[in-house]
């Protein structure tokens, strides 16, 4: 069977109202994109916003690790997979993804601004966007991972319950922790960081920020003179 393949300055073209946020974790993405949504009433496409399509349409054999969650008969298997699976599972899942998010925004930015918090890998977003709607936010390691738990939306908590319910929890919280390194590892931030995309780095202490960082991103997209 032959894949139909849609070219890049068509999906350009129909992205053309899309601004993408990417980066590491605990950067401030999530925060942003709602700040902007809410700001300059655009669609709020936040983390996981296709997922709901991914997991009804995906199959094991086009896209296995969008599959995994749905084969997984206990949770603990999830927090207790080697470090070097769990990133290679993270990153291959969101180029598994990459398909379903350009489809849902095709539809969701069609006729109205749409912000992102997006896992679209760098090398596809090159291709199917532009500098000035593409924003990177990056943190320190030490955040991203010894602050991970730190949030409060379900999806972390709900991990942090599994982990305390593991025999063996400091051993596998450990583990867990050895994964979410490698995933912000050194290499990848610089990936990140040397893109070529508008860039912000959030520092590990100081003030409050939050505000100046909407509006440097909102500037770099043009919402604002």
């Amino acid at each position: 069977m032959r894949t139909l393949q849609i070219e890049n300055n068509i999906l350009r073209h129909y992205l053309k109202n899309a601004y993408f946020i990417t980066g590491t974790a605990y950067a401030g993405k999530s925060t942003t994109v709602r700040m902007l949504a809410e700001r300059y009433d655009m669609v709020f496409c936040g983390e996981n916003y296709h997922i709901a399509v991914s997991d009804d349409v995906a199959t094991p054999d086009v896209q296995p690790d969008l599959c995994y969650r749905k084969s997984l008969t206990d949770w603990k298997d999830f927090v207790k997979r080697s470090p070097e699976e769990y990133e290679r599972w993270i990153y291959n899942s969101g180029r598994e993804g990459a398909g379903f998010e350009i489809a849902e925004l095709i539809s969701l930015s069609r006729n109205r601004k749409a912000i992102v918090d997006t896992c679209i890998p760098l090398d596809i977003l090159k291709e199917i966007s532009d500098y000035d709607h593409v924003a990177v936010m990056l943190s320190p390691q030490s955040m991203s991972v010894e602050r991970f738990f730190d949030r409060s939306d379900p999806e972390k908590q709900f991990l942090l319950r599994v982990i305390d319910s593991c025999e063996n929890r400091d051993a596998v919280m450990e583990n867990y922790r050895r994964g979410l390194e490698r995933i912000n590892s050194q290499a990848h931030y610089d990936e990140y960081a040397n893109s070529g995309f508008f860039t912000v780095v959030r520092e590990e202490h100081g003030p409050d920020t939050r505000e100046e960082v909407c509006d440097r991103i909102a500037r770099h997209f043009g919402l604002i003179e």
